[in-house]
């Protein structure tokens, strides 16, 4: 008996959109003040909400590379691409949604813990692949890498101790092979 089994790395057909599919953008700007503000108004006019955004030096430090994160109409996500493209510190815009694509987060965790549950609370974080980062006598620090499901899942199982505090970086994405990000 043959079956599809599908990960979190299996390529989505794109004819199969949903419509609040959480898009990942790359783009690649001019490293130059008020691009940023510039981009986020392209995405403002068209009543989308940017839910995550990753901007950071390229190997060129003349360059940036913006990964932008926002959710909505894929006919919409359409125009603001073509719109984005246009402006003249962009150097192109690429939606990565459905490309075969490593796509990871970072999270950095402090639960509160004592003596007691800290041995549980290391469990759960070795078995996400999670970096102690920090402890003291009442809490935790861990760092946690991974896709977004896998992070979710992780905050799910240490909730319990309490979340002091959660920082996560939004996605980072790069398309595998040889094609341009």
């Amino acid at each position: 008996m043959k079956g599809t089994i599908t990960t979190t790395d299996t390529p989505v057909d794109p004819e199969i959109q949903p419509v609040d599919a959480l898009h990942t953008l790359s783009v690649m700007v001019n490293n130059e003040p008020g691009v940023l503000a510039r981009i986020a108004q392209t995405f403002a006019r068209r009543g989308y909400n940017i839910e995550s955004l990753v901007v950071s030096p390229a190997m060129d430090g003349r360059f940036s590379r913006m990964t932008i994160g926002a959710r909505g109409n894929p006919d919409g996500l359409d125009q603001i691409i073509k719109q984005v493209k246009k402006l003249i510190d962009v150097l192109h815009c690429f939606d990565h949604t459905f490309d075969n694509a490593v796509v990871k987060e970072l999270a950095l965790i402090k639960i509160s813990c004592t003596a007691d549950n800290r041995g549980e609370a290391l469990q759960i974080a070795e078995h996400f692949t999670c970096k102690t980062v920090d402890m003291s006598p009442d809490s935790l620090v861990f760092m946690a890498t991974g896709d977004s499901d896998k992070l979710n899942a992780m905050l799910g199982m240490i909730e319990k101790f309490g979340i002091i505090e959660l920082v996560r970086t939004g996605k980072v994405v790069m398309v595998r092979g040889s094609q341009e990000t």
